[in-house]
């Protein structure tokens, strides 16, 4: 298990217990096996009916509930067999609203709200039932917590939320939005009701949609567990980062892989592309971005599974070095293939295009790093690291 011995001897057991090694190979053998890259690639034509089996498969498994207590229906496992799962998933590209459901609605509702919410909602959720959805971001105020448009009276939702991360097929949202006396709330929707209207927005990886959701007065119910909405909300996209982070580690490693094998298979002058010295210098700069990635993500694992009070700085560092070095392993494997990696036929495009949505997802690296010198700034001069500013 990642854990920290103690902060005098800085020493860290950066690996996972045999248990969570089991864990990797079956969620590696079983994505391998039910949902290869034909099935991303099928997502992407807008035409595809999507069905729910794989959702519903990866619910049989426990994965869903990973993350939360038995009582509710959950796994009672832990947020390390979650970042196990996470890598997975980024390996595979699997095109399941994993991160959406699991690590943001979800993780919303065990939070904030009551004992009978949790008890509704949480068990499908976990076993796969129902699939959920968190809204935040609108157009006017992009990520931000000030300024949100859309309106909770204490009983019906009233606004438009977009982009929301499949908020095409989800079952229910949580959504975030003004509440009496102008504080942020969050409110649980049903989004099968007439008065909620939805778009999907074609974007640049279609396997996970994008979608605009309008609230037209629908019903919706108030999620009161917790006063303080913005400090919630920073801490549920600080947990959701480590997770992504995870999944583009995944990603990452995938196409380092993929351009090794055909560096290796691929002949030019009568000896395989990957003695040249210089494709050996592109795949060891992949190597490089890679590792130090997931020594970030392994840090933000432990910060998240301890429950520690570095989890806003570790949360900062895991998003920042995983999108950085998913982008360059994904570009990379694309040149590393010559013409061909550019073309339809080959996979290395799904890559691509998938760095490129997690890259935006719960905001751009460029605001984590904002958010990185503010966090260790008023952590050096002794004040909350996790204080809520603007949050994705």
């Amino acid at each position: 298990m990642l854990c920290r011995i103690s902060s005098r001897a800085w020493a860290l057991n950066l690996d996972f217990s045999d248990e969570q090694k089991l864990l990797q190979k079956v969620a590696r053998d079983f994505l391998w096996t039910h949902a290869p890259l034909g099935a991303v690639r099928r997502m992407l034509d807008p035409q595809h009916h999507r069905d729910r089996s794989l959702w519903k498969a990866i619910g049989d498994l426990g994965w869903l509930g990973a993350g939360l207590p038995e009582e509710f229906g959950g796994g009672g496992l832990g947020c390390l067999e979650l970042a196990v799962i996470a890598e997975e998933l980024g390996r595979a590209l699997t095109p399941v609203p994993f991160s959406s459901s699991v690590y943001l609605a979800s993780e919303a509702i065990l939070r904030a709200g009551d004992p009978d919410q949790k008890q509704r909602y949480l068990a499908g959720l976990a076993s796969g039932a129902s699939i959920a959805t968190f809204a935040l971001a609108e157009p006017a105020t992009a990520h931000a917590l000030t300024g949100l448009q859309t309106q909770f009276d204490g009983a019906r939702l009233h606004g438009r939320k977009a982009p929301v991360p499949d908020g095409a097929i989800a079952d229910i949202a949580v959504v975030v939005a003004r509440g009496s006396g102008g504080l942020p709330c969050l409110a649980v929707v049903d989004l099968s009701q007439p008065q909620v209207k939805r778009r999907t927005l074609r974007g640049i990886d279609d396997s996970r949609p994008q979608a605009v959701v309008e609230f037209e007065g629908a019903p919706a119910e108030l999620l009161a567990g917790t006063a303080d909405i913005g400090e919630l909300v920073a801490q549920l996209v600080d947990r959701a980062a480590v997770l992504i982070a995870f999944e583009q580690l995944g990603g990452a490693q995938a196409c380092l892989d993929m351009a090794r094998e055909y560096a290796l298979s691929r002949t030019a002058f009568g000896r395989p592309i990957g003695s040249f010295q210089a494709l050996k210098h592109r795949m060891a700069d992949m190597f490089t971005a890679i590792e130090t990635a997931r020594s970030n993500c392994y840090y933000g694992a432990w910060a998240l599974s301890s429950g520690s009070e570095e989890l806003p700085v570790a949360a900062c560092i895991s998003r920042i070095s995983a999108t950085e070095a998913f982008g360059l392993c994904a570009e990379e494997n694309l040149h590393l293939h010559g013409g061909i990696g550019c073309t339809w036929e080959f996979d290395c495009h799904l890559y691509v295009r998938r760095a490129k949505l997690l890259a935006q997802s719960v905001g751009p690296a460029s605001m984590w790093k904002e958010r990185l010198i503010e966090r260790l700034g008023t952590a050096a001069f002794g004040q909350p690291a996790n204080q809520p500013q603007q949050v994705a």
